[in-house]
């Protein structure tokens, strides 16, 4: 018999984090755009920052066309990555500046870094587009999946580290009580039974 599923978060029921969900009413509008494979990741992220920020909108694609991505993006957006040698140079999101008080949108790429790469080179357009990167040394909490490049964050980390710095007056933090509730639930599975006399 198959497992019961939550259809919330999309997990087994013993591993459920929807009680430590919240809902923070986000002025800047966060798209995540997901790689179909990791809409079925046990791990994943993206649907959990989706779930906790009251303005934002989740689409599950590898490539979308020039129309269908004209209709997602709102003029003045920016994209959520890091500034990476083979980007093209664009304009950076700076605290407190007048870009970042004007942003309308966030857009985040929910994927590895292998086919987060691939979304990009599949939409130039993604690419142009104002970034908000992050500097100096990063620690994710991630215990349960790892990343292949150094120095990362989680999607849902670092939406909220991206949302603190663009809306300050709001408390970010609360989104990752979810992800905690996820490693904490997925430790204990993992955790050997204890030797019984």
């Amino acid at each position: 018999m198959p497992r019961q599923v939550c259809p919330t978060c999309q997990r087994p029921l013993n591993v459920c984090y929807c009680s430590a969900l919240v809902h923070i009413p986000n002025r800047i509008r966060v798209l995540i755009i997901q790689h179909p494979l990791e809409q079925k990741h046990p791990f994943n992220t993206g649907r959990m920052a989706q779930q906790c920020l009251d303005n934002s909108e989740l689409i599950v694609a590898e490539h979308l066309t020039d129309d269908a991505l004209a209709q997602l993006l709102r003029p003045n957006s920016a994209l959520l990555y890091p500034s990476l040698a083979w980007l093209p140079e664009v304009e950076q999101v700076a605290r407190g500046s007048a870009l970042a008080a004007s942003l309308e949108q966030l857009v985040v790429i929910d994927a590895n870094w292998k086919k987060s790469k691939k979304i990009l080179h599949l939409h130039p357009k993604l690419q142009q587009l104002p970034r908000v990167s992050f500097e100096g040394n990063l620690r994710s909490g991630y215990q349960i999946r790892h990343s292949s490049m150094e120095n990362s964050l989680s999607t849902i980390e670092s939406i909220v580290m991206a949302m603190q710095q663009l809306e300050s007056d709001r408390d970010f933090q609360a989104m990752l009580r979810p992800f905690a509730r996820m490693i904490e639930l997925q430790t204990e599975c993992a955790a050997p039974a204890p030797d019984r006399e």
